[in-house]
C-alpha cells in the first residue's frame, strides 16, 4: 500500500466527507477518489459507504484506519529516531497538558528542561483531558498530562503526583473562623466549574450522599484559571486544587475532611511509540517540578 494514500484515507476518514477532504488535503475529488479505489482494490472490500450528505466507514475501513495510524505511527518514529541518533537531548516536543498541571508543574520541568537541552523546542496544548485525549490517540501530540481516568488500550500512563482538591475561600472569610461541617457548607454561594466537570460532580455527590442540598452555586466558570481570583475578590467558596492555596494567594482551605478529592496526575503517552530522549527528560522533570 502507498503511504500517501493512506494518509488521504485517513483525512477523508475524519471528515466523512470528499468535498471537506479536497479543501485540508489540497487534491482533486477525482485524485481522492482514485485514492479510495486503489485501497479498495488491495483491502478487497470497500471502506466507505454513504450516510447522508457524507460518507462513513465500513467496518473493513473502520480496521484499515487503525492499521494506517499505526503505520504512520512507526514511520514518524523510525523518522524521528533515526534523526536523534549523534543528536543528543534535541527535538520538538508536543505536550498536551491540563490547566492545573500547566500553571504549577510545566514552568518548573520547561526552565529545568532548557537547562538540560537549551536547543529542545516544544509545543503546549492546554486543555481538559476531553479534548487532549483525541490529540494523543491521532498523534497531533507526544504525551498528555493529565489526572489519571481509565486506561484505554494502546495508552500507557506513569503517575507524576498526587493532587487534593479541597473547599477554599478567601482568607477573611468568617467561616475560617468555626470548624465547619459538610451541612454548614451549604449555607453559603459558591463559584464552581459547569456540571459534568470531574471535579464539580465529584462534590455534588459528596453532597448528595450525605442527603445535603448540593452547593448553591452563584457563578459558574468554566475557566479553571479564573477560580482563584473570583473566589479572593467574592469571598464566594470554590472547590479547587491545594497548589493555588499558596503564600500570597489570599485564599484559605476550609477545613472539612469529608469535601477533599484526591486525585492522581499521570503523563500518558502511545504504548509501544518511541519516546525521543529529550521527551523522557521532560517526563522525569515533571514528576520533580513539586520539589521547586
Amino acid at each position: 500500500m502507498d503511504l500517501r494514500d493512506l494518509r488521504y484515507f485517513e483525512t477523508i476518514a475524519e471528515l466523512q466527507h470528499l468535498g471537506k477532504a479536497t479543501e485540508r488535503l489540497h487534491r482533486t475529488q477525482p485524485a481522492l477518489t482514485s485514492c479510495i479505489r486503489r485501497l479498495e482494490k488491495e483491502c478487497g472490500a470497500p471502506l466507505f459507504e454513504r450516510s447522508g450528505r457524507g460518507i462513513r466507514l465500513t467496518s473493513a475501513g473502520v480496521v484499515l484506519l487503525n492499521w494506517a495510524r499505526r503505520m504512520r505511527f512507526d514511520v514518524d518514529d523510525a523518522i524521528r529516531e533515526i534523526g536523534d541518533l549523534g543528536k543528543g537531548l534535541i527535538g520538538h516536543i508536543r505536550v498536551g497538558i491540563v490547566p492545573t498541571a500547566a500553571q504549577f508543574l510545566l514552568p518548573v520541568a520547561t526552565r529545568r528542561l532548557l537547562e538540560h537541552a537549551p536547543d529542545v523546542t516544544m509545543r503546549t496544548v492546554v486543555a481538559l483531558g476531553d479534548t487532549l485525549r483525541p490529540l494523543l490517540h491521532s498523534g497531533e501530540i507526544d504525551l498528555m498530562v493529565g489526572t489519571e481516568g481509565m486506561q484505554e488500550p494502546g495508552l500507557t500512563s506513569e503517575l507524576l503526583s498526587e493532587d487534593f482538591i479541597v473547599v477554599a475561600t478567601s482568607a477573611k472569610h468568617p467561616i475560617l473562623k468555626a470548624s465547619p461541617s459538610l451541612r454548614d457548607l451549604t449555607e453559603h454561594q459558591w463559584v464552581l466549574q459547569p456540571p459534568g466537570a470531574p471535579t464539580r460532580d465529584w462534590l455534588d455527590h459528596t453532597f448528595d450522599r450525605k442527603r445535603l442540598p448540593r452547593p448553591r452555586v452563584q457563578v459558574e466558570s468554566t475557566m479553571l484559571i479564573l477560580l482563584p481570583a473570583l473566589i479572593a475578590e467574592t469571598g464566594l467558596l470554590s472547590f479547587i486544587s491545594r497548589h493555588h492555596l499558596g503564600k500570597g494567594s489570599g485564599l484559605a482551605e476550609v477545613p472539612v475532611k469529608d469535601a477533599v478529592m484526591r486525585r492522581r496526575l499521570v503523563v500518558t503517552y502511545r504504548a509501544n511509540s518511541y519516546m525521543p530522549p529529550v521527551a523522557r527528560l521532560l517526563i522525569s522533570l515533571l514528576a520533580d517540578a513539586r520539589k521547586g
